[in-house]
């Protein structure tokens, strides 16, 4: 008799074990991939690295303060209800989400700033008060990233694109919306004050690329913002991670951290499971990589004979910038600098020189834009009573360029030029203030995520290196071998990370226990 016995166990004994599946990574791809796979029937094991679930989403603490280490909004929560259904939970039982309003503050040097608020009146009133030639085209503007949305996202984004017949499928509606444009030509091609040009194209930069070179279908983010809001996890990201680890979990499924994959094992073409630095050998029927890709193919896929993401191939591919992060609290500051909301950004005197230094020249600049996270504004529990916590970041160029920056050099010299910035234009009198302090770099990026060349988003998302560019969801160099995240398709970003989780439900077949036909 099986009484008493969980209804999985009970499955298993009857028709004999589920098919295994390993995912490499416990970063929100990763564990979205695990919550689906669980879904189809599979027994998941995660194997991560890091202490913690969450990847770049997970948080750490210091001396009270939660320093939400990477993405700090949502934009797209109908992707996260949408996998909670698919594991038959609601998420919203799960996270506390709160939409916030304003979304952001945009500051120039002139003293002028762009408030961006979901309200389409609000925002023609804001575009008025800047530039009131403008609005006419800003309303082309958001009409077009309407349409730029749906091909984009709800199409493009949210299907498999390896085979060559989804990019011909593509091609006609790319040429219609002149994806061959980049967003700050389509934005200057919509408006003429430059604020307001730079504050129609930035997004692009929230996920790796260079806003003069990424295509003008990435406009789309204006409708994502507009349509579904800005939206905020109370406990940071950390508390989604830790809310996808619980389903994986109730699902059976196992999570090891501080277990590094060395390496995918191959076997006569087909991905066999992974071997850990350790030494242990893991099998599995299918393999599902978190990992970014070029780590995957460059180091754990170092052994076996590459056909398409050869060493050459990465070594022309096109990375993403580098990330300086400075993270600090202050001491009895909650009541203290009221017109800093919850997300700032402060821009430098440049714009398209300051991304020429980043991107092309990988140069530090003397002059910098800063984005300024302040969750307490939302979410007191991020620092101790009266106290607040911050992330000050710059984007800064990755270490794959000539004479890379020396970080260990250069490290506290930028954060003093930061804390300068802040002190001098948005927090006066922040010194006095500091307390506890973490400070990420290219350097961290590469060690802590094994980002290559230390890009803070993987790959950038050049029109050449997206969609069938980029590297594909299911491998084309082994069977049995998936990629998910940041550097496969659809892309990094909150919605890109979980939207390749959901390209990969299409790809992998429920599992079929042991005598099931």
């Amino acid at each position: 008799m099986l009484t008493g016995v969980d209804p999985v166990q009970k499955a298993e004994a009857l028709l004999g074990p589920r098919p295994h599946a390993v995912v490499i990574g416990a970063g929100l791809g990763g564990l979205a991939s695990a919550m689906r796979l669980g879904a189809k029937g599979y027994r998941v094991t995660v194997l991560d690295r890091l202490d913690s679930p969450g990847g770049r989403g997970s948080a750490i603490t210091q001396g009270g303060h939660r320093f939400d280490l990477g993405p700090t909004i949502v934009t797209v929560p109908q992707l996260f209800e949408d996998l909670w259904a698919a594991c038959g939970k609601r998420f919203e039982e799960a996270v506390d989400l709160r939409a916030l309003d304003p979304y952001y503050e945009i500051r120039w040097p002139d003293g002028s700033n762009f408030t961006v608020r979901q309200d389409e009146a609000a925002m023609l009133a804001e575009v008025e008060r800047l530039s009131p030639d403008d609005v006419k085209g800003y309303i082309v503007f958001l009409r077009d990233s309407e349409r730029r949305y749906h091909v984009g996202f709800e199409d493009l984004g949210r299907r498999p694109m390896h085979r060559v017949g989804d990019l011909l499928k593509a091609l006609p509606k790319f040429v219609l919306l002149r994806a061959d444009r980049s967003i700050a030509t389509h934005a200057a091609g919509c408006v003429k004050d430059a604020r307001l040009r730079m504050a129609l194209s930035f997004h692009p930069l929230f996920i790796g690329g260079n806003p003069f070179s990424v295509t003008s279908i990435y406009a789309l983010v204006s409708h994502l913002e507009k349509a579904f809001g800005v939206h905020y996890a109370m406990g940071g990201v950390e508390a989604i991670a830790k809310a996808m680890a619980d389903v994986i979990t109730d699902q059976g499924g196992l999570i090891r951290q501080k277990s590094e994959v060395d390496e995918i094992r191959i076997t006569d073409g087909r991905a066999r499971g992974v071997t850990l630095t350790s030494g242990e050998m893991i099998d599995a029927d299918i393999t599902v990589s978190n990992a970014d890709a070029g780590h995957t193919y460059d180091r754990l896929l170092r052994n076996h004979k590459r056909r398409r993401w050869t060493a050459p191939r990465l070594k022309r591919t096109r990375w993403s910038m580098g990330l300086f992060v400075w993270y600090f609290g202050t001491k009895g500051t909650r009541d203290k600098w009221q017109d800093v909301g919850h997300h700032t950004i402060l821009n430098g005197p440049r714009y398209q020189g300051l991304l020429q230094d980043i991107f092309q020249k990988g140069k530090l600049s003397e002059d910098m834009s800063l984005y300024i996270h302040r969750p307490t504004v939302t979410d007191p529990s991020a620092a101790p009573e009266g106290d607040d916590t911050f992330y000050a970041l710059s984007p800064v160029p990755h270490l794959g360029h000539d004479n890379p920056v020396d970080w260990a050099r250069m490290g506290e010299v930028y954060r003093q030029k930061v804390q300068a910035v802040l002190e001098r234009d948005v927090l006066p009198g922040l010194g006095a203030h500091l307390t506890e302090q973490l400070v990420f770099t290219p350097e961290t990026f590469r060690d802590r995520y094994l980002s290559p060349h230390g890009a803070g988003f993987s790959i950038e998302p050049r029109i050449l290196q997206s969609a069938y560019f980029r590297p594909h969801n299911v491998s084309e160099e082994a069977e049995g071998l998936f990629l998910v995240g940041a550097g496969t398709h659809p892309g990094a970003g909150l919605p890109g990370v979980i939207g390749s989780a959901e390209v990969l439900d299409q790809l992998v077949p429920h599992a079929k226990m042991a005598g099931q036909e």
